[in-house]
């Protein structure tokens, strides 16, 4: 399912096209395409190039090890993401091989993710991030080292058919997407203060 969203202004294709489904085809994402799709991320710019990302990575046809990270999900999001066919977690590393603060990280790893996300609607690949899932759960799970933050899970497939998903999941999938006008959130001269050329076309 396509559901482009309703700009105000012309943009890219790319973005006008990317969306975060639930309904997810029972079909693979072969390991040269998650391959192509984490070279993408591993291209995002970073302050002081440090590259503070990092990504756990498993598919569907690993049975066991989907299950585990399935289980680092809550709830709610376990019962739509059992259907994609890649699920991930990115991890921001805070501090260097010295260890210096890395202060942009949880942005740069945000930035890795959206390149991520963009080379895979390139490829016709649907990608939800998730903010609902278990950090200490996955820490606990991965062995992931005190000085690293998981920051979010994400899901990957190919775009199914809503009709799968339980009444109250296929209700939020078929709403009219929306977001805040630019006004809403581009200022100029002073805070709160809309730039003019935020307005609707």
């Amino acid at each position: 399912m396509d559901k482009p969203a309703p700009t105000d202004h012309p943009v890219n294709d790319l973005v006008r096209d990317r969306w975060s489904p639930r309904a997810f085809a029972d079909r693979a994402i072969g390991d040269a395409e998650i391959d192509s799709l984490l070279e993408a991320a591993r291209w995002a710019p970073s302050a002081r190039n440090s590259q503070p990302w990092r990504f756990l990575v498993t598919r569907r046809e690993d049975a066991a090890e989907f299950e585990r990270m399935l289980a680092c999900l809550v709830p709610g999001n376990q019962r739509w993401a059992r259907r994609a066919a890649v699920l991930m977690v990115a991890v921001a590393v805070l501090a260097d091989h010295k260890d210096r603060p890395l202060p942009h990280a949880l942005y740069d790893t945000g930035q890795a993710v959206a390149w991520l996300s963009a080379e895979a609607t390139a490829r016709g690949i649907r990608v939800h991030q998730m903010g609902g899932f278990d950090p200490d759960a996955v820490r606990a799970s991965y062995g992931v080292p005190e000085g690293a933050r998981p920051i979010t899970a994400i899901a990957l497939g190919y775009p199914g058919d809503p009709e799968g998903l339980d009444d109250d999941l296929r209700e939020q999938e078929l709403a009219t997407r929306n977001r805040r006008a630019q006004s809403e959130f581009v200022f100029a001269r002073s805070w709160d203060q809309a730039r003019r050329g935020s307005m609707p076309a």
